[in-house]
């Protein structure tokens, strides 16, 4: 039997929707831009990125018709003014790209891992290299030109070891010495500091160019939030004389001009939302030292609160589109039963 006649699995299908809602989001976002940006090494790799996002609408419309799959409204060019100023500068869109393409190689592995059909692992599989590729190019180019924070340099050990006290595990008790971080830690703090920062940046821009007073507070109180979570870990890491984060110019220009609809911008704050639950969960369970670990559940806390607030405006404004799902059917039997 050809593997591609086999059903669609549950786990395919919201794979499938997922993957199509967050490439068109990103077409759009790329499409801008390109319009602007002039630095001759960093527009090759944006470009790059609104191709593969482009390539991977079309094989999914394909997908999508062969299977009489309803496509999802997702987003087009209703959602982006092409008109508006520029908003971004060409440094922000390079460290934008590397951030995607770290956040779509979690997607893809993802949706790989509970993929089945032959045709889906492939077009996964395909999707994870290229989001790899993406990313080390990205980075390279970031490299090359002085913009990539690296994570900071500790000694290599010389020798193994193993933790003799129970203490190592130890941090919330103010009158005990905590223990410093490990390698582990280190990487998690760091990583956070360097993806909150993306994160307000981008809350920065919508709120100044929304029209919507809503979504300009519901975007200023996401900045709030970042700014507040770089500060834990940043904190953190200077307690051990570690350097942070050295950002490079990711501004964004004084355009009051609205440039993106406010429900791409609802719904791409609500996925890197999404995104840092996943990295503090990761964050925390690496965790060994006991305040890190309550840090990361209360932070995780917080942004989630603020997701819940940023998806009832969502379904208050009608932005929030449902993902597939099964028939209610307890209300059919009842609707029958009417009949």
């Amino acid at each position: 039997m050809n593997g591609n006649n086999i059903h669609l699995t549950s786990s395919e299908i919201g794979a499938l929707w997922g993957g199509y809602t967050n490439d068109s989001m990103s077409v759009q976002i790329l499409a801008f831009m390109l319009k602007y940006i002039e630095d001759p090494d960093i527009k090759p790799i944006v470009q790059y990125a609104y191709e593969l996002s482009s390539s991977h609408l079309e094989t999914l419309l394909s997908i999508f018709e062969s299977e009489d799959y309803a496509i999802p409204n997702a987003f087009s060019k209703e959602d982006v003014n092409m008109n508006a100023p520029w908003l971004f500068t060409d440094t922000f869109c390079l460290s934008y790209v590397n951030h995607m393409a770290s956040i779509g190689m979690a997607a893809y592995s993802g949706f790989l891992a509970i993929s089945y059909r032959d045709d889906i692992v492939d077009y996964f599989s395909q999707g994870l290299s290229e989001a790899n590729k993406l990313y080390k190019q990205s980075l390279k180019i970031a490299l090359a030109k002085g913009l990539m924070a690296k994570h900071p340099y500790i000694e290599v050990p010389k020798e193994s070891d193993y933790v003799d006290s129970k203490t190592y595990l130890s941090g919330l008790n103010p009158f005990n010495e905590k223990r410093p971080l490990n390698a582990v830690e280190i990487s998690h703090l760091y990583l956070n500091v360097k993806t909150n920062s993306i994160g307000g940046k981008l809350c920065l821009a919508f709120s100044q160019t929304s029209p919507s007073k809503e979504i300009q507070d519901f975007m200023l109180r996401g900045k709030e939030v970042s700014k507040k979570h770089s500060k834990i870990f940043v904190d953190a890491l200077l307690t051990d004389d570690i350097e942070t984060p050295q950002i490079s110019d990711v501004a964004i220009s004084d355009s009051t001009t609205q440039t993106f609809s406010d429900k791409i911008m609802m719904f791409h704050i609500s996925l890197l939302m999404s995104a840092g639950i996943g990295n503090y969960a990761t964050a925390g369970a690496a965790s060994q030292r006991s305040d890190l670990l309550i840090n990361y559940e209360r932070l995780s806390l917080e942004v989630a609160r603020l997701a819940k607030s940023g998806a009832d405006m969502m379904i208050k404004h009608h932005y929030l589109e449902q993902p597939p799902g099964t028939s209610d059917r307890k209300k059919l039997a009842k609707n029958k039963e009417k009949s």
